[in-house]
């Protein structure tokens, strides 16, 4: 396979090296600084050229690095960068390989869709035009029920603006119940 061969994945929302894509604002955004998700359609138009991306979908047919039998590489050796990245959807990619290599990646694949699920749900009815970016985090870091407790709690009130306010106000609970930041840290 030539290495300028565009493919496609199988699973966008999820990036070879791990990034729930499917999670991160740039998937959500209309328009042409839209992602499409790591290997999708126009994935190239938009990003620069990945060698993680062409080392394991164009090289090797995988999904995810963590199929790989020399996963991790060099490229995961400095666990602390990787840890410390100011990009929201980084955060959890060490412990989504540790799920896809322990759990399997249809599993790890169900999951991540009833977060998107979850997700949209937010981003559709909660949404007063301004958390975008905090839904996101708050689906890329906390747990399905969790998820699924705030909105249900929240969905019981009419008007947006309480809806809105409610869901932030379980989401940040449930965030300190699990250990989990949910702002915005600007990178020092």
């Amino acid at each position: 396979m030539s290495t300028h061969e565009h493919v496609e994945k199988k699973h966008p929302t999820i990036g070879c090296c791990g990034i729930d894509c499917g999670l991160c604002p740039r998937y959500y955004t209309n328009g042409p600084s839209r992602c499409p998700g790591c290997g999708g359609a126009g994935f190239d138009a938009v990003h620069p050229p990945c060698g993680i991306l062409s080392c394991c979908l164009n090289k090797r047919g995988l999904e995810v690095c963590s199929q790989c039998p020399d996963y991790p590489c060099e490229k995961y050796n400095d666990k602390q960068k990787v840890e410390k990245d100011s990009f929201v959807t980084h955060k959890r990619i060490l412990e989504n390989h540790k799920v896809i290599q322990e759990q399997g990646f249809d599993s790890f694949i169900s999951n991540q869709e009833k977060c998107i699920e979850l997700l949209q749900d937010m981003l559709q009815n909660h949404d007063s035009g301004r958390n975008k970016s905090y839904f996101c985090l708050a689906a890329a870091l906390l747990s399905v029920e969790n998820l699924e407790s705030a909105i249900m709690e929240a969905q019981s009130t009419v008007d947006l603006k309480t809806r809105n306010k409610i869901l932030r106000a379980r989401l940040q609970e449930h965030a300190e119940s699990e250990g989990v930041n949910l702002t915005l840290d600007k990178p020092k």
